[in-house]
């Protein structure tokens, strides 16, 4: 699924189409009613981790609240996610998709449960979701049946200025204020690195520890196997082994990819990993390919190159 520095961007994307009413709706969604859209104000826009978050008011009203007003909202919001941490939410009984087996086992960022309906949309996104403004996903290669057909999308709105907002394979759901832990998330200025590395300091594995959004929101597959290598640090290494200042290298890395991953983004640019879904490491080293999760948790693919990143014993 998209992490967070792709999450970011779609934020992005949004931002423009704040202060914006909603003309018309469209999408394939099921489990949202479209039609309650119309006629709304998208009043702002956030993203926290790996979701995306969108307010939407009735048009008619005044345009929102003082940027006072609005920040001690999201103070307060963000004291009840910290109350909340570690809860997980019900998932949807019929997704079979990846991202809801993930988010059973990633901590805070697991699916909300249903708790009526509220200003916010909360939008999480599958393997191969993501967001366009003013244009639409066109197929760029043929599907197993051989058809060229343009992506499905699940949510469109249309503004009254012109400009659309597409969102593709994601699941949405209402609630009454967004789920933020700022202190969780690797790319917030607010990212609390003392309580990181004591997370980190653990006796589970490593690569276990790095994908728990309670700690590291919106740090995923990707960012975990491209730190890891980065900090040359076994992906099954107990975090109790390591001393401070490898985990310290290790947080590092995952601020500094996640960062720049960010940037080159904005920048139209794309990834260029060095272990993740290779074959060698960047010196050459055939690189080893396991599958590893927590007991009766989510297993994800890693890779890691056994000469950089010996086992520590």
């Amino acid at each position: 699924m998209p992490e967070g520095p792709s999450v970011r961007k779609f934020q992005l994307l949004t931002s423009p189409f704040v202060g914006q009413v909603v003309a018309k709706v469209g999408g394939s969604s099921r489990k949202l009613n479209v039609s309650d859209l119309n006629a709304l104000r998208l009043q702002d826009s956030q993203v926290h981790g790996k979701n995306l978050y969108l307010e939407f008011v009735p048009a008619e009203g005044p345009f929102g609240p003082t940027a006072e007003e609005t920040a001690l909202q999201r103070e307060a919001a963000c004291g009840a996610a910290q109350g909340q941490q570690g809860q997980v939410g019900a998932p949807h009984p019929n997704s079979q998709d990846e991202e809801l087996q993930e988010a059973q086992h990633s901590g805070s960022e697991a699916p909300e449960a249903a708790e009526g309906r509220g200003n916010w949309l909360r939008i999480h996104f599958g393997m191969f979701g993501s967001v366009r403004a003013n244009e639409f996903s066109r197929a760029n290669r043929a599907n197993k049946r051989g058809d060229w057909k343009d992506p499905v999308p699940r949510l469109v709105l249309h503004f009254e200025s012109g400009g659309f907002l597409v969102f593709y394979n994601c699941r949405m759901l209402w609630c009454s204020s967004p789920r933020a832990d700022p202190a969780s998330d690797i790319l917030s200025v607010e990212f609390h690195r003392g309580r990181a590395l004591r997370a980190l300091s653990a006796p589970s594995p490593i690569c276990y520890t790095l994908l728990d959004q309670r700690y590291f929101s919106g740090l995923g597959n990707i960012i975990k196997n491209e730190i890891l290598y980065l900090a040359r640090i076994h992906p099954l290494t107990p975090g109790s082994l390591l001393a401070l200042s490898d985990l310290e290298r290790l947080l590092d890395c995952a601020v500094q990819f996640s960062s720049e991953w960010l940037q080159n983004k904005l920048r139209g640019q794309g990834l260029h990993p060095q272990v993740y879904q290779k074959e060698q490491c960047p010196l050459g080293h055939p690189l080893m390919k396991g599958t590893f999760g927590p007991s009766g948790g989510f297993k994800r693919v890693t890779w890691w190159c056994p000469q950089c990143q010996p086992v520590v014993l």
